[in-house]
């Protein structure tokens, strides 16, 4: 396989017509090596429009989709960003890149350890990476610029929009299967948030993610 002409492809075939044209970000797709991230045994499917399994019933996001949502977050230099499931780490990467630091939070240990020796590799430094259950919030007195949930909710906890600083932006996937709704919450000011519908997708749920009470008759 001819791997740079597999990349090309993949931007300009998947990437492009999925409404991502900003060329900064059509740029770091171009230089972050995504079969790095992706498990050894599907490495040719790298850049393929699909998920690719990763274990514990986790799966990579398609490529237009983390571009797509890299582009949505609008990441400046001096963000800070959380991640919410670190998985193989590719998004990391493209975050980790464009932004001051980065906080991934990842339930599996094994995802965890092998990202950050992945990014490690790819020199990138800029990452504080911490095993935990964070589908319902993390606690961080600073606050993030930008905030992404690589999981989806079928309620999206509020201590996610808490920890907004003013001008921060939050994308998350919430609703349940098979048709979700991609959502970025914008925080004007302290207490004060704006939710817009992107579009319509279907991503496996956070581990322990929160529900809607049921009904009892």
């Amino acid at each position: 396989m001819n791997i740079e002409q597999a990349r090309f492809n993949m931007v300009e075939q998947q990437i492009r017509p999925w409404d991502v044209l900003d060329q900064q970000v059509l740029d770091l797709l171009s230089r972050v090596r995504r079969e790095d991230f992706v498990p050894p045994a599907h490495r040719a499917l790298a850049f393929v429009d699909m998920e690719i399994p990763l274990g514990h019933g986790q799966r990579m996001w398609t490529p237009k989709l983390e571009a797509r949502v890299v582009q949505e977050l609008y990441i400046l230099r001096t963000d800070r960003v959380l991640e919410i499931g670190t998985g193989s780490g590719y998004l990391t990467a493209l975050l980790a890149t464009q932004t001051a630091e980065v906080v991934s939070i990842e339930i599996q240990p094994d995802f965890s350890a092998a990202a950050a020796r992945t990014l490690h590799a790819h020199g990138i430094a800029n990452v504080v990476f911490h095993v935990g259950d964070a589908a319902r919030g993390w606690e961080d007195a600073a606050g993030f610029d930008a905030i992404v949930l690589t999981g989806s909710t079928p309620l999206l906890a509020d201590g996610f929009r808490r920890l907004l600083r003013p001008g921060g932006r939050l994308f998350a996937v919430t609703g349940v299967s098979p048709v979700m709704q991609a959502q970025l919450v914008t925080c004007s000011e302290a207490g004060a948030y704006r939710s817009v519908t992107l579009f319509e997708t279907d991503l496996p749920a956070l581990v322990n993610a929160p529900h809607a009470a049921a009904f009892v008759f």
